[in-house]
């Protein structure tokens, strides 16, 4: 068995990718609309996963993890986990990774106090783990003493 990719539905794909890419730092490496079936497929994919698969365009190569964002062109209300539960990234900095989406107006929903651990949600609610690559960082504000907001 091979991990290929995890598919979300979204509602409004200039606000997601401003979450995906400009916030978390994915880069779009596909796209595919779909006239007959009212859709967009938008593929995105990590720098590092990018050049571990040797990825230069065209077909997606086996073993590029990626999120497939779904846009159906008819609005319809995602509730009941249609949309999915949440998706996990590795990386460099928590404390900067959390600094930066927040200073772009996301909530972190779960502070990584840890220094190991923290959530933020999308623009259409799901949730996001960013896990602190290798050890946990020291405890530092004002993280250490941010409570929880919301669900997470």
């Amino acid at each position: 068995m091979q991990y290929l990719h995890t598919m979300i539905r979204v509602s409004d794909v200039d606000a997601s990718l401003r979450f995906f890419c400009d916030g978390l730092g994915l880069k779009e490496i596909s796209r595919f609309d779909s006239e007959p079936g009212r859709f967009t497929l938008i593929f995105l994919a990590t720098d590092e996963d990018i050049a571990r698969s040797g990825y230069e365009g065209g077909k997606i190569p086996d073993g590029l993890p990626c999120v497939e964002l779904t846009h159906n062109w008819d609005p319809e209300d995602y509730t009941g986990g249609r949309n999915f539960g949440h998706l996990a990234y590795r990386v460099e900095n928590i404390y900067e990774t959390c600094a930066h989406l927040d200073g772009m107006g996301y909530t972190i929903h779960r502070p990584p106090r840890d220094g190991r651990m923290a959530f933020v949600k999308s623009p259409d609610g799901i949730s996001v783990e960013l896990l602190q690559r290798g050890d946990s960082l020291e405890a530092a504000e004002p993280w250490a003493s941010m409570e929880n907001s919301g669900s997470w």
